[in-house]
């Protein structure tokens, strides 16, 4: 186990994974905890929240869960009062909860649109509302949100609300970033490319006829001829939470082998 994060205490939204295997969340909260960090993972399934804490537990590491909707202001009051009460303070925030809905505006329901953009936009407002309050007080802090390059490019389908809710984290941690540096307090936004994580392989796969050729179709879109795992994200996370990053707040950091630079955005 090594110290970038040593003793710091970090809590990290949708810390399960969606399915078999390695999502962002998961596999962040492990690497945080390999790095010394005390973890407070936090996911809507209980039991997902309970696989990553026995694989943290299991490598020596310490970490608590517990189970939320954090798009709830009330359950995300509830998890940060008990972060507090359990490791007595938050050194790290790191947004992960998303999901995905393929479709325009066409395809796209007024309750579906709700949906993602209270999952993906409301819950990491709500996170940052009530933890910045303990950060301030001790003039440090670092904050991660998980974005996506789909907030500047299409990823090849219709995805509105997706990439909307992506757009609005990325102005949403510049805002905090600006407002909040001279507190001590970081906030960077991760922008990951296409990966290959149990979510691809659920929410995505559903607008393909055959899984196996959108992955194929995946690794062949990025330059590097593979997509990026959940350790890709992890790992980016691990930097920008640590004093390596100290001087850097307000950032986009692009995690995409290169596809951004073979892509037009999107008119805006």
């Amino acid at each position: 186990m090594a110290d970038r994060l040593q003793d710091k205490v970090a809590i990290v939204t949708g810390a399960g994974s969606s399915g078999p295997g390695w999502g962002n969340g998961k596999a962040t909260a492990a690497a945080f905890a390999r790095e010394g960090a005390k973890i407070f993972a936090v996911d809507l399934n209980a039991d997902a929240a309970a696989e990553t804490k026995q694989i943290i537990e299991g490598e020596g590491g310490v970490c608590e869960t517990f189970t939320a909707d954090v798009s709830s202001d009330g359950a995300v009051q509830d998890l940060v009062a008990a972060c507090i009460d359990v490791f007595g303070r938050i050194d790290v925030l790191h947004n992960n909860v998303g999901i995905v809905e393929p479709g325009g505006p066409e395809e796209i329901g007024e309750n579906a649109w709700d949906n993602l953009i209270d999952i993906n936009v409301k819950s990491m407002y709500l996170t940052c509302r009530h933890v910045l309050p303990h950060m301030v007080e001790r003039g440090a802090g670092a904050i991660v949100n998980v974005s996506s390059i789909a907030s500047f490019y299409s990823l090849g389908y219709a995805c509105v609300s997706y990439s909307a809710s992506k757009g609005a984290i990325n102005a949403m941690t510049r805002n905090i970033a600006t407002q909040y540096a001279s507190k001590g307090i970081r906030c960077n936004a991760i922008l990951p490319g296409l990966m290959d994580t149990p979510l691809i392989r659920g929410a995505v796969a559903d607008a393909y006829d055959d899984i196996d050729a959108m992955l194929k179709k995946r690794d062949a879109q990025c330059p590097m001829g593979f997509m990026g795992n959940a350790w890709d994200t992890a790992n980016t996370a691990v930097f920008l939470a640590s004093e390596e990053a100290r001087y850097i707040t307000g950032i986009e950091l692009v995690v995409d082998g290169g596809l951004t630079l073979t892509m037009s955005p999107m008119a805006g």
